[in-house]
């Protein structure tokens, strides 16, 4: 399929509308990545014209440079869809519901961090916040009420900040400022409820993290002064979702979709949709919405722990401690686009993608319309991260990628690191890793992931967004 892609722009493809494609594909990589990633982009791409197959769709169906093979949508797709005749897809969106990044600046120089704090410092935060599969709560809070949940869906992370958990200054430094409207209890079984009591607060597994390390490279030195981003500066990144709860609220609606006959007519059930406008469309968005609010919360609630550490340790008061920014990269959104010249509401579909508004984007909070929104590039636990600025790309409906994005399986992964000591291969990277299992470990190594450096060139190439530092990881906690 790599040899049917057609340039039309710097790093941006056409992939062209063929059988029951309803529109054509477009795909975002360098001429780099194409040469490097020829064999495995082949499955990816399948996925991209099969999303090009749904009721609705407006656009192209898209695929970001960190694109890889996913549960229906490919891991790196974007999908805008028409509200009227358009589908809403739980597949779209993903498993783990709004899964995101959230990164913080820490008031202290990397450099300036002893020896000894730092391992200090990542086993304090191992203690505190819960990691792993199926680990909750460590009691920083009550297991969640019904009452809770209430609050959870309607306020968003404003409860957690009402609980302790936080600061109200954090709110316009979060996507959405930290709530996501329409979201409903009712539309939410008691199975995802009680796997989501007791997990506010927790990484979970896989690919989840905590990472800490020095902003390494200043690419942008006017952005990077207004976000009072520093060279050398200590910054922490964040990434986990919904945890059970948004699992099981996709699961649940997977299950009833396909049984409803959704997946009718369409190249792969996985891509199973109802029609937005519909009652089962609206009681998805409404389910996806709460457990959206879910994973903000579990963010806030991770920051904080965060935080404490930082207070027990080195005495930095978590007040000094600053939330730069919080980006979803699972989550379907209502969001107003030019179409054909004219604003238009679509709802867009991003699994494993994240928003990239422009500057003067009225969405955006104040402090960032004047540059437009942080995009947090999390690459992998050996290499580097990145922190970019939006360039609102009407192409992509204002979207870049999500991460480095992978280049093997877990079960690759694994085969590779099974006989060698890869805690000790990080050490001598520089990097200090800890987790619950040494598979987890094995399983995330560098080499189980693209070249994040390779990904956001492609990115900055084909105009999504613009690089304004690189982050060199020092001390890793795995989910």
């Amino acid at each position: 399929m790599i040899s049917k892609l057609i340039q039309i722009k710097p790093a941006t493809y056409e992939l062209p509308q063929e059988g029951a494609m309803r529109t054509r594909g477009l795909i975002i990589a360098s001429e780099k990545q194409l040469d490097i990633e020829s064999e495995s982009l082949e499955k990816p791409l399948e996925q991209v014209r099969n999303v090009a197959c749904l009721p609705g769709i407006v656009g192209y169906s898209i695929a970001m440079p960190d694109v890889h093979w996913g549960y229906g949508f490919p891991i790196g797709g974007v999908a805008a869809m028409d509200i009227e005749t358009g589908v809403i897809s739980p597949g779209g969106v993903g498993y783990d519901i709004n899964c995101g990044v959230r990164i913080a600046l820490i008031p202290i120089a990397y450099k300036d961090l002893k020896e000894s704090m730092r391992e200090t410092l990542l086993n304090q935060i191992f203690r505190l916040i819960p990691a792993g599969t199926g680990r909750g709560s460590t009691g920083t809070h009550a297991a969640l009420k019904e009452d809770d949940y209430k609050k959870i869906a309607k306020l968003g992370v404003q409860w957690a900040i009402e609980q302790g958990f936080g600061f109200y200054e954090d709110l316009e430094h979060i996507e959405s400022l930290g709530v996501l409207e329409d979201a409903d209890l009712q539309s939410v079984s008691k199975e995802a409820l009680a796997r989501g009591k007791d997990q506010l607060g927790s990484i979970g597994s896989g690919n989840h993290f905590v990472e800490i390390g020095a902003v390494e490279t200043i690419f942008d030195p006017e952005t990077a002064k207004h976000w009072k981003v520093e060279q050398g500066q200590t910054y922490v990144l964040i990434h986990t979702g919904s945890r059970g709860f948004g699992h099981q609220i996709c699961q649940d609606f997977l299950n009833e979709f396909i049984q409803l006959g959704y997946a009718k007519n369409l190249p792969d059930k996985q891509l199973v949709a109802a029609p937005i406008k519909s009652l089962d469309g609206q009681r998805y968005w409404a389910a996806m919405a709460t457990a959206a609010n879910f994973a903000f919360n579990n963010r806030q609630f991770i920051l904080h722990g965060v935080r404490r550490a930082f207070q027990e340790v080195c005495n930095i008061n978590p007040k000094d401690i600053r939330l730069l920014y919080d980006v979803c990269h699972n989550i379907a959104k209502m969001e107003t686009h030019p179409v054909n010249g004219i604003p238009t509401k679509l709802c867009v579909h991003r699994k494993g993608a994240t928003r990239a508004f422009g500057e003067n984007a009225e969405e955006l909070a104040p402090i960032f319309r004047k540059t437009g929104q942080p995009v947090l590039v999390p690459g992998d636990m050996g290499r580097a991260s990145h922190l970019m600025v939006g360039l609102g790309n009407p192409l992509t409906w204002c979207s870049a990628c999500h991460g480095a994005g992978r280049a093997k399986s877990r079960v690759q992964s694994m085969a590779t690191w099974k006989d060698k000591e890869a805690k000790e291969y990080m050490r001598e990277q520089g990097v200090q890793v800890i987790a619950h299992s040494y598979r987890t470990i094995a399983e995330e190594m560098p080499d189980a992931y693209k070249e994040v450096d390779i990904v956001v060139d492609a990115v900055e190439e084909a105009a999504l967004a613009k690089k304004v530092a690189r982050l060199r990881p020092s001390l890793v906690l795995k989910g």
